[in-house]
């Protein structure tokens, strides 16, 4: 099996922080987004994944093909934003008849994954939301799936899609996939994976829907660090502080931090390299040789090498920037 990772997106979302680095290598509870997606996917022995990339691809390649030797990783660009559909149609010559898994590179999944690669049909992960109206909707008839809809304004359901799904017949998607280009039908001005997903179960597909615990979107600053949130309580990483420093549980500190006459925490994640002093730091993010004094932080992103001090409560700071209270 061989997932595929679509990490093409601006992140426009997240800027400034997405204007020098991709969205996907942003640090939440100790390492980049991408990281905890493949941890989670090797550990369930998936050893062969496609990256289709976009702007800045350079730098996930990098970072997968250092930090992953072992994976057996392929790169496609998706030249133009023009869809998830289109992002998997750019990685159809990477995979071939095999069954394959795709989830998206900036979403955290709380689910039983080893259910959910074993399981005997094809399969999309959904979560019952009160508003389905902003995501792709499934409507089920017999504990199958038999329509989905792409952000309706009158929704069939309240199950949204969340982004994990299961393709048996990966021959059979790219066929639709081919369709839909071909034809040039798109939704919303894009080549949708919902529509692609239709045309299999139209063309008999037996497609089944996967009930997924949480999931845990990357794209803005408050939901970022919300999965930070989420990951700390999950993992509960032990840290060992200074003497003359406190760390409240959950947070993570590098080991290459330095902490000095600080309060650090709960739900704190301090880069590595990163400087702390005089400060009280809580629910943010600390981003790789950031220097912070002197200050009073919440609800915060300090991007790598950023400099911030004096007095302030609530900061989203991009790299290599400097901050200063007089």
């Amino acid at each position: 099996m061989r997932a595929v990772i679509p990490v093409a997106g601006y992140g426009t979302r997240l800027r400034p922080h997405t204007y020098t680095v991709p969205k996907v290598l942003l640090n939440v509870a100790g390492k980049p987004i991408i990281a905890h997606i493949l941890d989670a996917l090797i550990s369930h022995g998936i050893t062969d994944a496609t990256f289709v990339v976009g702007p800045m691809g350079e730098q996930i390649e990098q970072y997968i093909t250092r930090r992953y030797p072992s994976l057996r990783a392929a790169f496609v660009e998706q030249a133009e934003p023009l869809g998830l559909g289109h992002a998997i149609w750019c990685a159809r010559t990477t995979f071939d008849h095999e069954p394959i898994i795709i989830i998206l590179g900036d979403t955290i999944f709380d689910a039983d994954l080893e259910r959910f690669v074993h399981s005997p049909t094809s399969a999309i992960g959904v979560k019952e939301v009160e508003d389905p109206r902003r995501f792709g909707v499934v409507e089920i008839a017999n504990g199958t799936i038999v329509r989905l809809v792409e952000k309706p304004s009158d929704p069939p359901s309240h199950l949204a899609i969340v982004g994990l799904y299961l393709i048996r017949n990966s021959t059979l998607l790219v066929e639709c996939l081919e369709h839909l280009i071909a034809e040039d039908i798109r939704t919303k001005g894009e080549y949708q994976l919902t529509d692609a997903l239709q045309c299999m179960i139209d063309r008999g597909e037996r497609i089944t829907a996967f009930p997924i615990e949480g999931w845990y979107d990357c794209g803005k600053p408050e939901t970022l660090l919300e999965t930070n949130r989420f990951l700390l309580e999950r993992y509960q990483q032990s840290v060992l502080p200074p003497t003359d420093a406190i760390v409240l549980p959950p947070s993570y500190v590098a080991p290459t931090a330095t902490i000095e006459r600080s309060i650090v925490g709960p739900y704190a994640t301090i880069g590595d390299g990163a400087i702390v002093r005089d400060a009280r730091v809580a629910n943010s993010i600390i981003g790789a040789g950031a220097r912070v004094s002197a200050v009073v932080l919440n609800n915060s992103i300090i991007g790598n090498n950023a400099t911030v001090c004096g007095s302030f409560h609530t900061l989203n700071v991009g790299d290599s920037s400097q901050i200063s209270y007089a």
